[in-house]
């Protein structure tokens, strides 16, 4: 499977990244054992998680149990630690998992955080740690339609950055992170993440991970320049759309044990224009002989920013099937019609 370097790290991460958010929620934890079993037998050598996990749904019940169940099969599996990279997130802003609010990222709560996911995962070091929201907000899931910054203190904004810099650099020296990545954030904000971590000398980011998929495109333009010109390139989540590009929820069809059984509104993601659209990648892929779910994952994978592709699957038939893509490249003319279908189409999310 091809790799790509994560950053400026010296690692190099495989294209598609195995997901982990439903593991302990949609996923039991045998089939999340045999996933990752299956995923390294493939050839991915990058699995990603966060402490807030499992989703569908998030609940203060649950935090840490994803970790949990991914640092059972490291205990039972020793000698398989050093065959990828392991990434996980300290949660923010965003998380919403603790009554009261989730309090923001600092050194005040950076440390306790990656103890506590060193615990759970049952492992020496965590490889790529990301922070999951900014504390100063996101535009991230759906939020771009109201986004307003005009209220930050920028001040305030810089000096919460070397705040954090300086609590990561405490843990890259004890040994517990080796890298720092960023979630959910905006081009200025990574930019000025980059820009501190380079005048304090502590650990710059390596990767952002935001949602992309054909169906979210945000990322196209002043990140991407960003993720080029860094070196902080895209881990992309919901590169199948919240599951809309494999085409099960068209016509109607909710499948049982789906997501849209659990949050109908499938975050914000539902409406009319987003089933045209999916619809319209589909024909596409038939049209040109490439299964949907394959195209979604390829054509995320051959985006020239793209670091790696984060999926994950709740079985392990759709992660065999999703796997697939790993050998999948798309021709010219169906990029150049993808494109098409993405004018006709536009922020359907």
């Amino acid at each position: 499977m091809k790799t790509n370097p994560l950053g400026r790290t010296g690692l190099q991460v495989t294209e598609l990244c195995l997901g982990t958010m439903t593991f302990g929620t949609q996923t039991d934890a045998a089939t999340a054992h045999a996933q990752i079993d299956r995923a390294l037998d493939a050839g991915i050598n990058f699995i990603d998680t966060a402490e807030m996990y499992p989703v569908n749904p998030v609940s203060p019940d649950t935090v840490g149990l994803t970790e949990q169940i991914i640092g059972d099969w490291i205990a039972a599996n020793p000698g398989r630690r050093g065959d990828f990279v392991l990434a996980t997130k300290h949660p923010g802003e965003g998380s919403a998992i603790k009554p009261g609010g989730t309090p923001p990222i600092s050194s005040k709560t950076i440390a306790a955080s990656v103890e506590g996911s060193l615990k759970r995962l049952k492992t020496d070091v965590i490889d790529l740690y990301q922070f999951h929201w900014p504390n100063r907000g996101s535009y991230q899931f759906r939020r771009n339609w109201s986004y307003d910054p005009s209220g930050q203190d920028r001040a305030a904004t810089i000096a919460d950055m070397e705040d954090c810099i300086a609590a990561l650099s405490d843990q890259v020296d004890k040994g517990n992170i080796r890298h720092f990545g960023l979630s959910n954030e905006s081009a200025w904000g990574t930019t000025k993440w980059c820009d501190v971590a380079e005048r304090m000398g502590g650990p710059r980011p390596a990767s952002i991970q935001n949602e992309y998929s054909l169906l979210c495109r945000l990322f196209d333009t002043d990140l991407a320049e960003v993720a080029v010109n860094e070196d902080v390139g895209l881990l992309a989540f919901s590169p199948l759309g919240a599951g809309f590009l494999t085409g099960k929820y068209q016509d109607g069809a909710v499948p049982d044990a789906s997501r849209m059984t659990l949050n109908p509104e499938m975050g914000g993601r539902k409406s009319a224009r987003v089933f045209n659209a999916v619809q319209a990648y589909i024909n596409l892929a038939h049209e040109h002989g490439v299964d949907p779910v394959h195209m979604a994952l390829a054509w995320a994978a051959q985006r020239p920013f793209m670091t790696s592709v984060i999926f994950g699957a709740t079985t392990l038939a759709q992660l065999d099937h999703a796997l697939g893509a790993a050998d999948v490249t798309l021709s010219d003319d169906l990029l150049q019609a993808i494109d098409d279908a993405h004018r006709a189409h536009p922020m359907p999310f």
